[in-house]
């Protein structure tokens, strides 16, 4: 079965939310999330880490597109969350989508929000 999401806009077209590398925590439906931008793409993720929670707009991206916990320096892809240090964690990541009237972030559809 198809993952189905509520989408929520949460930035202008054009508005470039973050810098290159930088981390930005954005609420989003009441939820905080971090974006970031590598190699020119936007992406978001989860604000806490999944090991102790450690705030992850407080870590950074690497050179290989890893967002890196500031607390173990555990380090995650941004494209899917996988957990590239080998720690076995994984970490929660958003779709995003560019629409006319703006940037849409994905919140998955549980059957509580049906």
């Amino acid at each position: 079965m198809a993952k189905e999401y509520n989408w929520h806009r949460f930035a202008d077209a054009g508005d470039p939310v973050t810098g290159e590398a930088a981390i930005a925590v954005h609420e989003v439906n009441g939820k905080k999330i971090c974006f970031t931008r590598f190699q020119g793409e936007l992406y978001a993720f989860a604000h806490k880490c999944p090991h102790a929670g450690g705030m992850m707009s407080e870590g950074f991206i690497d050179d290989r597109g890893n967002v890196v916990c500031p607390l173990h320096r555990y380090k995650f892809s941004l494209r899917n969350g996988y957990n590239s240090s080998g720690e076995g964690f994984y970490l929660k990541t958003y779709p995003l989508e560019q629409r006319e009237d703006g940037q849409y972030l994905g919140l998955e559809k549980s059957w509580l929000s049906w």
